[in-house]
């Protein structure tokens, strides 16, 4: 039987959306020139060695997808074209997001950004960042010589 944490994990959920609509707030602001007419979805995920992030890109082209760091910062950006219309058709209902996004992802841990390694596949973007020690604010112990 699946163990699930139940509250904990839906509270974590919903401080996760209010951190992304502030992000997305925030950032309309900054960059509104740019574009960013939707934000994709994104998780973080860490092992002992690597932080993983995943974000659901459906219908981008690699062509059409810029990454960069900055800052510890993740900026993923770029277009989902809209389809075309064959023939004679016409939509009656669009539900799924076109244009421009913009996403700045947080990283919050200390990762070696020159040697990250990005993938896309069937719209999940996974970028693998190797972590790196994090010398500032670890407990570092000093010898006591005698003299």
């Amino acid at each position: 039987m699946p163990r699930t944490l139940g509250p904990l994990m839906e509270v974590a959920r919903i401080q996760s959306e209010i951190n992304r609509l502030f992000d997305n707030l925030l950032d309309l602001g900054s960059d509104a020139k740019e574009g960013g007419a939707w934000m994709p979805n994104a998780d973080i995920l860490e092992t002992d060695e690597y932080l993983i992030l995943k974000v659901e890109l459906p219908g981008v082209e690699p062509d059409q997808l810029s990454l960069s760091v900055h800052g510890g910062n993740v900026i993923i950006q770029g277009e989902k074209g809209r389809p075309e219309i064959e023939g004679r058709a016409e939509f009656l209902a669009v539900e799924r997001i076109f244009g421009p996004f913009r996403r700045v992802v947080n990283l919050g841990v200390p990762v070696n950004t020159r040697q990250a390694e990005a993938s896309l596949n069937n719209g999940l973007l996974r970028i693998t960042f190797p972590k790196v020690p994090n010398r500032r604010g670890e407990e570092v112990p000093i010898e006591v010589e005698l003299t």
